[in-house]
C-alpha cells in the first residue's frame, strides 16, 4: 500500500527495468500535460469562453488571465478526479499530476497570484516527488487527489461573481451549496479515513522501508494541506450560510409585501 509494485519488492535488473519504464511514463506525462494545459489557457479557453458567455469579451486584462486559469483548474480537476476514482477502485498502482498551475500561478502572479494557492501547491509537489520520483506512497498520493472535485464549484463560484450574477440567483445558490457539501465530503469526511490508514501503516517494514525524507514529506504536507483545507472549509460555510440567510430575508420581505398590498 505505501510503495509502488516493482518499485523496492523486486532486485536486479527488474527492478531497474521497472523504473526505468515508470521515469519514461512520467516524464512523457508531465511534458503532454503540460502542453495541453498550456494550449487551454492560451487558446481554446478563450476560444470556447467567447462563444459560451460573450461577456467574456467585456472583462479586463486581469479578469480574463484568471477566468483562464480557472478554465484549465476545472478541466484539470475533473481529469485528475475522474482517474483518481478509477485508480482507487482498480489501480493502486498508478498516479499523476501536473505543474501548470503553479507555473500560471507565478507567472502571472500580479493577477491570479495567492500565497495560500503557492503553499498548498508547493506542500504537494514536495509529497508528490516521492511518488512520481520515487515510486512511494503512491496510494496516499492518489487519495489526497480526491480533493480535485471539489475545484470546479469553486471555480464555478468565481465565474459567477465576474459575469455579474447576484449572489441571491438561483444559479449562485445552487452552486454554492453543492460546493459545500462537495468540499465537505472529498476534504473533510475522507480525514479519517485518509488518517486512519496512516496509522494502520505507521511503524510497518514498508513504512521504515520508505526512509525518514519521504515519511516527512508525507505527514508534513498531508498536515499543511488539511488545515488549509480546514480553514478553507469554515469560510465556505460562512458564505453559504449568508447566502442561505438572504434567501430567507428575501421570503419574509415578499410575504410582508404580500400582506401590505
Amino acid at each position: 500500500m505505501l510503495l509502488l509494485p516493482g518499485a523496492t519488492t523486486h532486485a536486479g535488473t527488474g527492478t531497474s527495468e521497472i523504473m526505468a519504464t515508470f521515469n519514461k511514463l512520467i516524464i512523457g506525462t508531465a511534458v503532454t500535460s503540460f502542453t495541453i494545459f498550456q494550449l487551454l489557457f492560451h487558446v481554446l479557453s478563450s476560444w470556447a469562453s467567447t462563444r459560451i458567455t460573450p461577456a467574456f469579451n467585456n472583462l479586463n486584462q486581469k479578469r480574463k488571465i484568471e477566468w483562464n486559469s480557472r478554465t484549465v483548474s476545472t478541466f484539470h480537476a475533473l481529469v485528475v478526479g475522474a482517474f483518481c476514482v478509477y485508480i482507487l477502485l482498480y489501480d493502486e498502482a498508478v498516479n499523476f499530476f501536473s505543474l501548470t498551475d503553479l507555473f500560471l500561478i507565478t507567472y502571472y502572479w500580479k493577477a491570479i497570484g495567492d500565497k495560500f494557492f503557492v503553499i498548498h501547491h508547493l506542500a504537494a509537489l514536495y509529497a508528490y516527488y516521492f511518488v512520481l520520483g520515487e515510486g512511494m506512497l503512491a496510494y496516499f498520493g492518489n487519495f489526497r487527489l480526491l480533493a480535485e472535485f471539489s475545484t470546479p464549484f469553486v471555480n464555478q463560484r468565481w465565474f459567477f461573481e465576474v459575469l455579474g450574477y447576484p449572489k441571491s440567483s438561483k444559479a449562485n445558490i445552487i452552486n454554492g451549496v453543492l460546493m459545500t457539501i462537495v468540499f465537505f465530503m472529498v476534504r473533510i469526511v475522507v480525514m479519517p479515513v485518509y488518517y486512519a490508514d496512516v496509522i494502520s501503516v505507521f511503524g510497518t517494514e514498508d513504512f521504515h522501508r520508505v526512509g525518514v525524507a519521504a515519511q516527512s514529506a508525507w505527514i508534513i504536507s498531508s498536515v499543511v494541506l488539511d488545515v488549509m483545507n480546514l480553514m478553507w472549509m469554515v469560510k465556505i460555510t460562512k458564505g453559504c450560510y449568508k447566502v442561505i440567510s438572504l434567501i430567507g430575508q428575501e421570503e419574509v420581505k415578499m410575504r410582508k409585501n404580500g400582506k401590505s398590498d
